[in-house]
Parts: C-alpha cells; sequence; structure tokens
C-alpha cells in the first residue's frame, strides 16, 4: 500500500507566497516603470520584505525574470509518456500537457515572463545564455527515454531540434504560447516528412 503523499507543511507554505509575492510586485513595478527603472529595494517595499529576504529567494533582479518554475512539470510530464510514442511527439505533448495544468492566473504570468524576456534587451541577452541549460534539460530528458546518455551527441542534437524553434520564434511570439507549440510542431511534422522521403 503506498503512502499518501505529504502536504508540504506551513513554513513551506509560506516561503512559495513570499516568492510568489516577490516576482508578482516585480512584474507589476517592470510593467508600471519599466524593467531597468525598478530597483530590487522598490520590488523588496512593494512585497513588504527586506532586501535580504529578496536575495534569499533571488540572487539579482535578472534571475527574478529567468527563472523557470515550469521545468520540473515540463519533466514529469515528459516521463509520463509511454515509451512508444516518438520522441518529438512526447516533447509536444509534454509541453501541452504541462500548460494545462497550469491555474490561468499562472498561465498568465507565464506569458507575462515570455513577454519581458523577450522585449528587455539585457534579459534577451541573458535567455541566450539560459537555453544551453534548457538543452541539457532536454537532452536529459531524451537520454533518460533512450537509455543514453545527456553528454550523447545524437541526444543532444535531439534536443537541439526540439528546443531550435522556441529559440527561432521567440521574438515574434512575444509570450503567445501557442504560436511557440505551432512552431514546434511544424518542425516535427517536417522532421517526419524528411524520415519519411
Amino acid at each position: 500500500m503506498s503512502a499518501e503523499p505529504v502536504a508540504p507543511g506551513l513554513r513551506e507554505r509560506k516561503k512559495v507566497r513570499t516568492r510568489a509575492v516577490i516576482r508578482s510586485e516585480a512584474f507589476r513595478l517592470f510593467e508600471e516603470q519599466g524593467y531597468a527603472e525598478t530597483t530590487i529595494e522598490q520590488i523588496a517595499e512593494a512585497a513588504d520584505v527586506s532586501p535580504s529576504t529578496f536575495f534569499r529567494y533571488f540572487p539579482t533582479k535578472e534571475q527574478l525574470v529567468l527563472a523557470d518554475d515550469l521545468d520540473p512539470l515540463m519533466m514529469e510530464v515528459f516521463e509520463s509518456q509511454p515509451a512508444d510514442v516518438p520522441l518529438f511527439t512526447a516533447f509536444i505533448r509534454a509541453s501541452e500537457g504541462m500548460f494545462s495544468l497550469l491555474e490561468p492566473e499562472e498561465l498568465e504570468f507565464e506569458r507575462r515572463r515570455q513577454k519581458l524576456l523577450n522585449s528587455v534587451p539585457e534579459l534577451k541577452r541573458a535567455v541566450w545564455q539560459e537555453m544551453s541549460r534548457t538543452i541539457d534539460m532536454v537532452a536529459a530528458m531524451v537520454a533518460k527515454r533512450m537509455g543514453k546518455q545527456p553528454d550523447d551527441l545524437h541526444v543532444r542534437a535531439l534536443a537541439g531540434a526540439m528546443v531550435g524553434p522556441v529559440i527561432a520564434v521567440m521574438d515574434q511570439a512575444q509570450g503567445d504560447i501557442e504560436v511557440v507549440m505551432d512552431a514546434v510542431k511544424y518542425v516535427a511534422e517536417r522532421l517526419t516528412v524528411g524520415a519519411d522521403e
């Protein structure tokens, strides 16, 4: 008989709430007065925390925007796909499944986050650096599914092919998740057609 999952304790729930409030207030300020013009002190004051508390949750203002809380959920949904589902299909299903699990306010937050990431020059540069981390994450997912190592060249090539459409359309998508998923599906279809020709 399996044990019931343990609900997070009060302290953990408070940490999650504090983190969410910091991010929410930061985004409000970014939209009202601009990313560059908003200071960590202003964010901390709006969130009713000290600057030192801010730094316990986010090492920099940049990391507050870059932090992707959806990665663990994406990995979980990807790993739940049946073994006979093709890799690209599993990736698409995992992406769509992950977004379908979000509450409307969470989905809206992610849309706002993506839009901000692609409209602020210094954040945009940081996103390009973050893409290597994303490819590492996808390579780990693919490797596990294929029974290979994450640093296998074929595994990394597949991971790059999956992440590539996201990189290619992020400017035009401006946070529109449907546009991004459409691009990923298009590439998956073209690769499948190419394999059959």
